[in-house]
């Protein structure tokens, strides 16, 4: 089946898969933040399966849930330094040929990153290829099996030059932010 291209929905938000635009992404590991918590603020905003789209009610949620991924919480595997090049060096990987990698924070829990998706590249697969290449090696480096990332990722088409500064700043200044975590 063919990638979806231009705007599309995968069940909450508006997404843009496209050429040649800039999308800032953020993927965490599989315990960052516990899924009831993420139920009790649902509840707590209103938010129902009806009315999940696009909603400020959402803008209000993932506010919380970024703010509560820089407090550090979960297993915190990418503070293991050999875990964190990796990441970094996935990300590196496909820079100019699928997408170029304007600026990136490999967090404790999660990982924040904007890039320009190139022609013929899907922000889907690319996201995929980093996600299942990193987790394969920092389980067998870290001696463990089973879930390393949460199934999906955040995803934000970025409007204009403005937004695009914003984001910059917000990734740069993120990295100060840091939470808890053991490191190797």
């Amino acid at each position: 089946m063919d990638e979806l291209k231009g705007w599309h929905s995968r069940g909450y938000l508006s997404h843009y898969d496209g050429d040649e635009v800039y999308q800032f992404i953020t993927f965490r590991l599989y315990d960052s933040v516990p899924k009831e918590l993420i139920i009790n603020w649902q509840d707590e905003l209103g938010i129902t399966d009806d009315n999940k789209k696009d909603t400020d009610e959402y803008i209000k949620l993932h506010t919380k849930i970024a703010k509560y991924l820089d407090k550090g919480h979960g297993s915190c595997f990418l503070n293991n330094k050999t875990v964190k090049k990796i990441v970094e060096d996935a990300l590196m990987f496909h820079h100019k040929e699928r997408y170029d990698l304007i600026e990136w924070i490999v967090m404790p829990n999660h990982v924040h990153v904007l890039i320009k998706v190139n022609p013929n590249h899907s922000l889907s697969k690319i996201i995929h290829s980093w996600k299942s290449y990193t987790a394969n090696k920092a389980n067998k480096i870290l001696g463990r099996k089973g879930k390393f990332w949460m199934n999906d990722y955040y995803d934000r088409y970025i409007r204009n030059d403005k937004h695009f500064q914003a984001t910059i700043e917000y990734i740069r200044n993120n990295g100060r932010t840091e939470g808890k975590g053991e490191s190797d």
